[in-house]
């Protein structure tokens, strides 16, 4: 019974190992990377479109943090991941001179639209001019829903207010409402509410619950949204996987990334438009 015992213990110790090592060698075949993104990239349905072309080309798996551009250059700052996908250009340009990361590179553009209630209570259905419908909303003081999480969205919408002229963070908790949430979450929060609010045009196109809401004010060239990407620095966090990270970049910036981005559509609208220089 006890030599029983014991072949069966060294049995089992021998197919641990063996697992341990197949898991091993596995990794070792399925390298990754962790991309610090947007919501707007995920809650679109893009990076699911995208992301798998890559790997079938690359081999390397895309592992993706989506959350608000601010904290996305947070967790990158710290080096929590390898490459950077974000779209506040200003705030991108800032963390490639603190020498967080290497270089920047413009990959695709949208544009961010002015949604409301079709009651649209200020009045401003069917302008081009953002400033001057904020400027109206702060007038009538309709009910505005806000990020507030230093997203790329939240960083476009305060630059508009202030082209504005109005001071709309003052008005926090009467007409102008943060969520603190995403992309989608504020959008569920303002039609709640029946406020306007500010989204990416991807995210408003692929949000499922629409209802009476409608785009109010859209084709302002201040509206324009570019995206940009960033590799880690390396040399201020050794655990940045360089090599893989920038092959995504170059994939994404170049040929077959361009192309699988401006492929990507939903009910026949294209939601993004490259317009990347490879590397």
């Amino acid at each position: 019974m006890d030599m029983f015992l014991r072949k069966s213990v060294k049995s089992v110790l021998i197919g641990v190992a063996l697992t341990l090592s197949g898991l091993s060698a596995s990794h070792a075949d399925n390298p990754f990377i962790v991309v610090q993104s947007t919501t707007s990239t995920q809650n679109s349905g893009l990076l699911d479109v995208i992301l798998p072309q890559f790997t079938e080309t690359s081999g390397i798996d895309v592992r993706v943090v989506a959350v608000g551009t601010g904290q996305a250059i947070k967790n990158a700052s710290n080096g929590d991941g390898d490459v950077l996908l974000v779209h506040a250009k200003p705030a991108e340009e800032k963390f490639v001179a603190d020498g967080q990361g290497v270089q920047r590179f413009d990959v695709m553009y949208n544009d961010f639209v002015l949604v409301g209630p079709a009651a649209d209570p200020a009045g401003i259905k069917g302008g081009s001019d953002i400033a001057a419908a904020l400027a109206t909303i702060a007038e009538t003081r309709s009910t505005f829903a806000s990020r507030g999480d230093d997203s790329g969205t939240h960083k476009a919408e305060l630059r508009l207010w202030g082209m504005a002229k109005v001071d709309a963070q003052a008005a926090s908790g009467k007409w102008y409402r943060e969520t603190g949430s995403g992309m989608g979450a504020t959008l569920n929060t303002a039609t709640g509410m029946s406020a306007y609010v500010l989204t990416d045009r991807a995210t408003w196109i692929a949000f499922g619950n629409k209802g009476n809401y409608e785009i109010v004010v859209e084709g302002d060239e201040r509206l324009f949204n570019q995206y940009g990407v960033i590799l880690v620095n390396p040399e201020k966090h050794a655990n940045v996987k360089a090599e893989e990270g920038q092959s995504f970049i170059n994939w994404l910036t170049g040929s077959e990334g361009q192309q699988a981005i401006a492929a990507f559509k939903i009910d026949g609208e294209q939601l993004f438009f490259p317009n990347a220089v490879q590397p």
